[in-house]
């Protein structure tokens, strides 16, 4: 089966159309029929009124194609300009065009004017029938023209994710009916989805298509499933594969067939499936924006959508290119966002996210819709690394292991959880997977190559005297070998002989990076401000300072210091709120 929207302006007979083609009423489910090569079509009749945008895109969205209906004694009017604009911000570009009542006027002109105005469109070309409901002049070869329509769209998956959006539901009892367009993928009875944004699991009990009950039914149909204890289901919904999408209320998107990003509100209703979010829009480039979304959504790159500024009556096209957009944290970086953005496509695959993430779990990428690119580095079966960075990460992990061992010659070695965070990496187990010779692991501690065992020439000149803070800033290493973040209080600073004087020469000389506080100064190891920030960097936007600390290993005081000290530096950019 393949499904076919209606558009067109109110009046000019797409509902008369369906019932011309299938016998049947439109209704929630959508009509279908068989057409002369076997294929089946089934309709999402939808309304063509002056208010009728939001509820055309609901039911327009999941469809592979349009039937576009204009009248041939009126010709193009307002909502037909609209309902082909929304057509073309949700990508769709397969369709036919019916001039309807024929038996009241000349078909010619208006199919004439039709043309011209699709020209620049993305149905420009598209077949073309005059047609008469009433009399049934031409019904026959708009079901041939669809026949063809039909043959030409593409097969979806059947071993795709579900991700069916809910147009229409009702509850009786309990016992919940929804209906939708199945646009890729298999439903089958007995299968447990999710329900969105709520996340709850249900479970199907019976199929409905084409007025028949089925088993199981793949994309592209107009399905029926009846649920059992889902709870309250409305429109703007959608059912999904458990374990197969992203739930998201951050992306970043590129802009189609609208104003420049920049140009556009900053509160607007994103339409994505049959789902209507209010959303807040924040520039990065001239066609690509962040957008924070007021509910959970179920996405993968790729998925494409309409934003609408209801008070303007304007839409634009998205495409997601990002469901885990990072956080933007310093200055700057937004330009250096939209400038990253600019050279993705409109659907990026696994080696552009891997690239912007460094490592991923393969399931990860499996949740934003990518397969891992064929040069990926395998780590342990679970995770796979972007060559070029797991590269730069070893010769990052070597300097670092060479700078603690000349500095600590009596510890050489780093501890595992203390390299994790100063390189960034999510796992623990991804440090052991990242040494190699030189280097080695031991006793949970990274080592650089071994001293050179000789002796060292003697000199005639006598060694300069260390100061007098090398001591305590060494057990102050030691102290937070394990834990970079979580700096030693007032007494533990007296204990290691690292207070007044002898902590101001270390601080001069920069062998430790105090940050002011009122309740005390926090003293770390010097570059633990851009190891917190490359930590931060790496969280989901936005982010809270009690998750901040959590992320850092620390408590909230630390994490609000590091994020003020940082924003000090011009490394952060301060919010509206006034928090950093």
């Amino acid at each position: 089966m393949q499904v076919v929207t209606t558009a067109g302006h109110g009046g000019h007979g797409k509902s008369a159309l369906v019932r011309a083609l299938t016998g049947k009423e439109p209704g929630e489910a959508g009509a279908w029929t068989e057409l002369p090569s076997g294929r089946r079509v089934a309709f999402v009749d939808a309304p063509g009124g002056e208010r009728s945008v939001p509820a055309m895109l609901a039911g327009a969205a999941p469809a592979p194609a349009a039937l576009l209906a204009v009248a041939a004694d009126e010709g193009w009017m307002p909502q037909t300009a609209e309902h082909v604009e929304a057509l073309g911000a949700l990508g769709i570009r397969a369709g036919v065009l019916a001039v309807t009542k024929s038996d009241l006027a000349d078909a010619r002109p208006a199919l004439r004017q039709v043309r011209e105005r699709l020209a620049g469109t993305a149905l420009r070309g598209v077949e073309a029938v005059a047609v008469s409901a009433a009399t049934g002049a031409g019904v026959a070869e708009l079901a041939a023209a669809l026949d063809r329509l039909a043959g030409r769209l593409p097969v979806p998956d059947p071993a795709a994710p579900v991700r069916l959006w809910v147009d229409h539901a009702f509850t009786a009892g309990r016992q919940t009916v929804v209906t939708g367009t199945l646009s890729a993928g298999t439903v089958a009875v007995g299968d447990e989805l999710l329900l969105m944004p709520a996340g709850e699991r249900v479970r199907v009990r019976t199929i409905g298509c084409a007025d028949e009950p089925c088993e199981t039914v793949g994309g592209v149909s107009r399905v029926v499933l009846t649920l059992r204890d889902a709870g309250r289901v409305d429109s703007g919904m959608a059912l999904v594969t458990p374990g197969a999408w992203t739930h998201t209320t951050c992306i970043d998107v590129r802009t189609r067939f609208g104003e420049a990003s920049g140009r556009l509100a900053r509160r607007l209703t994103l339409h994505l499936g049959s789902a209507a979010v209010p959303v807040g829009l924040r520039p990065l480039g001239p066609d690509t924006a962040r957008l924070t979304l007021n509910t959970r959504l179920a996405l993968h790159l790729g998925d494409t959508g309409v934003l609408r500024d209801p008070a303007r009556r304007s839409i634009a096209g998205v495409s997601v290119l990002d469901v885990r957009p990072p956080t933007l944290v310093r200055r700057g970086a937004g330009a250096a966002r939209a400038r990253e953005l600019a050279s993705w496509p409109d659907r990026p695959d696994g080696t552009i996210v891997l690239r912007r993430h460094g490592v991923l779990r393969r399931s990860e990428l499996s949740l934003m819709g990518c397969a891992p690119p064929p040069d990926a580095v395998a780590l342990n079966g679970e995770w796979v690394a972007d060559p070029a960075h797991w590269s730069s990460l070893f010769d990052r992990l070597a300097e670092e292991a060479s700078r603690h061992a000349a500095g600590s010659p009596d510890a050489p070695g780093i501890p595992l959880e203390t390299v994790r965070l100063r390189l960034g990496l999510p796992a623990r187990q991804l440090v052991t997977a990242l040494v190699r010779p030189p280097l080695r692991v031991d006793a949970g501690r990274v080592y650089g190559p071994a001293p050179d065992p000789r002796p060292a020439a003697p000199t005639a000149i006598a060694a300069t005297p260390p100061p007098p803070w090398t001591g305590a800033v060494e057990r102050l290493r030691a102290d937070l070998a394990d834990a970079p973040f979580a700096p030693p209080s007032a007494g533990r600073l007296g204990e290691l002989g690292l207070t007044g004087d002898r902590l101001s020469a270390a601080e001069r000389a920069g062998a430790v990076l105090r940050i002011p506080e009122d309740g005390g100064d926090i003293v770390l190891l010097p570059g633990a401000d851009r190891a917190a920030l490359r930590v931060l960097d790496g969280l989901p936007q936005p982010f809270t300072p009690g998750q901040a600390a959590e992320a850092l290993g620390t408590d909230r005081r630390v994490a609000v210091a590091l994020l003020r000290h940082l924003d000090r530096l011009g490394l952060t950019e301060r919010r509206r709120t006034g928090r950093p």
